[in-house]
C-alpha cells in the first residue's frame, strides 16, 4: 500500500519518561552477561618487565550523533540528545545495542517495550478500512493493494450499495463493477478477485466468510495478509498483518533480518504473546504510515527514538521533523470516511468521500 503524500505538525514529539533499566527498556537481572558499553570499553594493554597491576581505565563516554548525521558505523547507537536526557533513572546513555550485540531476551524486552509504547501514542488505532461485516472487509482488503486505504474507503460506498452480498457480486456484470473500480487502479485484475472470491463464498460457504486461515487462503485474491487482516479484525483470532510499512519497520528496528513475509511474521510473531499479534500490526502499520516513513522518516518527532537503532536515517531536527506527520498527528483527516468514535475522541478527522470539495 502506498502512503498519502500529506504533512503537517502535531506534539507526537512529546518525549515520555523511560523506566530504569537496559537498552531494551528492562531491567538486567544480576548476574547477567555485561553490556554492549563494558564489552567496547578499551582494554589495557599488556606491559613487559616486573608484573604489576595495571590500574584500571574508564572507557570514554560516548557522545550522542550530531543531529541530522547517522552515529559512526560500528559504534553503539545513540537516541538524540533530548530523547535521552527525558529518560530519568536510566544508565548515562540510553543507547539501543546493535542487532549483532543484542541478546535474545534483550530483543525480546525492546520489541516488547516499543509495542508499548506505540500503544500509548496509538491508542485508537484501528482497521483503517472502512467495512460493517467480514465481507465488506474481505473486499476492501483485497482492493487495498497497490493503493491507499483512503482510495478504498472512496470507493467501496458505491460497490455495496449495489452489491451488497457475495452472491450480488458474485452475479453483477464484470464491466459495471470495473467502473466502480475504476479509482482503487488495477481494476480489471481487482474486478476478477473480488467476484472470484464471491463466487467461492456463495457456492461453498454459503455466501458467509470463514473463520479459518486454511479457507480464507483459498480464495482467489486473498494470500496470508489478507485473511490475517480479516481474521484479527472480523472475527477477533490474532494474527500479523505484513504489509510494506509492517517490513521496513520491524527491519529498521532489527527485530529480524527476513525479507520474505511469511518468514517475518514467524520471527516477528515469536516474540510477542499470540494475544499481542492484532494490536501489534496496528500499532506498527499506523507508525509507519505517521511517522516512520519511507523515505524521511520523521526521526526528531518519534516518541521511540530511544530505542531505535535506525534513529538518524530520517529528519532529526524537531521542528523539521513535526511538518512530516501524517494524517492525525499531522493535524490532518484520516482514511477512513466512517471512523471509531474513539478515534474521533482523540482528535482524528474523517476522510472526505470520493470527489469531495
Amino acid at each position: 500500500m502506498e502512503e498519502e503524500p500529506t504533512a503537517g505538525t502535531s506534539g507526537a514529539a512529546e518525549e515520555r519518561p523511560a523506566p530504569p533499566g537496559n537498552a531494551a527498556g528492562e531491567a538486567v537481572p544480576a548476574g547477567g552477561s555485561a553490556s554492549a558499553d563494558e564489552a567496547a570499553a578499551p582494554q589495557t594493554p599488556e606491559r613487559k618487565g616486573p608484573a604489576r597491576k595495571a590500574p584500571a581505565r574508564k572507557a570514554p563516554a560516548e557522545k550522542s550523533a550530531p543531529a541530522g548525521k547517522a552515529p559512526a558505523a560500528g559504534r553503539p547507537l545513540v537516541a538524540p540528545g533530548k530523547s535521552t536526557a527525558a529518560v530519568k533513572g536510566a544508565p548515562v546513555k540510553s543507547v539501543v545495542e546493535p542487532a549483532k550485540g543484542e541478546s535474545r531476551i534483550a530483543l525480546v524486552r525492546r520489541a516488547r517495550r516499543i509495542n508499548r509504547e506505540l500503544a500509548e501514542v496509538f491508542p485508537y488505532a484501528h482497521p483503517e478500512l472502512d467495512f460493517e461485516n467480514p465481507f465488506q472487509l474481505l473486499v476492501a482488503t483485497v482492493l487495498s493493494a497497490q493503493t491507499t486505504d483512503l482510495r478504498v474507503n472512496q470507493t467501496t460506498p458505491a460497490l455495496f450499495a449495489q452489491y451488497p452480498t457475495p452472491e450480488d457480486l458474485a452475479a453483477a456484470d464484470p464491466e459495471e463493477v470495473e467502473e466502480i473500480l475504476r479509482p482503487c487502479g488495477f481494476f480489471r485484475a481487482k474486478t476478477r478477485s473480488v467476484m472470484g472470491l464471491s463466487k467461492v463464498l456463495a457456492e461453498d460457504f454459503g455466501g458467509e466468510v470463514p473463520g479459518r486461515l486454511e479457507d480464507l487462503v483459498k480464495l482467489p485474491g486473498v494470500g496470508r495478509k489478507t485473511a490475517f487482516v480479516v481474521l484479527g479484525n472480523a472475527f477477533g483470532r490474532p494474527g500479523i498483518t505484513v504489509d510494506t510499512h509492517f517490513q521496513r519497520l520491524v527491519r529498521r528496528w532489527r527485530w529480524t533480518d527476513e525479507t520474505d513475509p511469511d518468514k517475518i511474521e514467524a520471527a516477528v510473531g515469536a516474540l510477542f504473546p499470540k494475544s499481542d499479534w492484532t494490536d501489534l500490526s496496528h500499532h506498527v502499520i499506523w507508525h509507519g504510515r505517521r511517522i516512520c516513513h519511507a523515505r524521511k522518516p520523521a526521526c526528531g518527532a518519534c516518541p521511540i527514538a530511544p530505542l531505535c537503532p535506525a534513529y538518524g536515517e530520517g529528519e532529526t531536527d524537531p521542528e523539521k521533523a513535526r511538518k512530516l506527520l501524517k494524517y492525525e498527528k499531522g493535524g490532518l483527516p484520516g482514511q477512513r470516511l466512517k471512523p471509531p468514535q474513539a478515534y474521533l475522541d482523540a482528535g482524528g478527522r474523517p476522510a472526505p468521500p470520493l470527489r469531495a470539495g
